[in-house]
């Protein structure tokens, strides 16, 4: 009994020198993506694409809008002479802009997170490469992103934010 014990206990201890000992080597680093999407050149470029798109599209929505409120407004007044067929086909009239403006500005948030996805998917891809590049060049096992989320705490000297900005820009 005390053989097996005896042999139990030296694999046990071999087993976690071993681990302590890769342990040394496990080196991990942090970055934050949306510093780097946002402060790269290319996020630069996309965000400002983007925000003329929205902008537009804003605008149009705002116009839509604006031609809606003064149609209600007009029904509200002649609300009262019209007879009711008249009144329910202009109800009827209003419902329908009313659901093609919704229709539209649900396309149009649709197409501006289809567009923010497209452009931000190369910049992505491009982070991921220099991500790549640095960590082997610091031999680093492991790097994560600093999700406030998720990590709670890291510490400053594993950031390689600033190093894959430079290398990016």
């Amino acid at each position: 009994m005390n053989k097996i014990a005896t042999f139990i206990f030296i694999a046990c201890s071999l087993i976690l020198n071993a681990g302590l000992a890769r342990a040394g080597e496990f080196k991990v680093g942090v970055i934050d993506m949306q510093k780097c999407i946002q402060a790269s050149e290319s996020g630069k470029k996309a965000k400002s694409e983007l925000e003329g798109a929205f902008n537009k599209k804003k605008k149009e929505l705002q116009d839509q809008e604006a031609a809606l409120k003064k149609a209600q407004e007009e029904f509200q007044k002649k609300q009262a002479a019209l007879s009711e067929s008249a009144r329910k086909e202009q109800q009827q009239k209003l419902q329908e802009k009313f659901m093609k403006y919704q229709e539209n500005l649900q396309r149009s948030q649709a197409d501006i997170q289809k567009k923010e996805q497209e452009m931000s998917e190369p910049i992505i891809r491009k982070i991921r490469e220099k991500v790549s590049e640095i960590a082997k060049k610091k031999e680093l096992s492991l790097v994560i992103e600093s999700n406030p989320q998720i990590v709670m705490y890291s510490d400053e000297k594993l950031d390689i934010t600033e190093e894959v900005l430079k290398s990016l820009n």
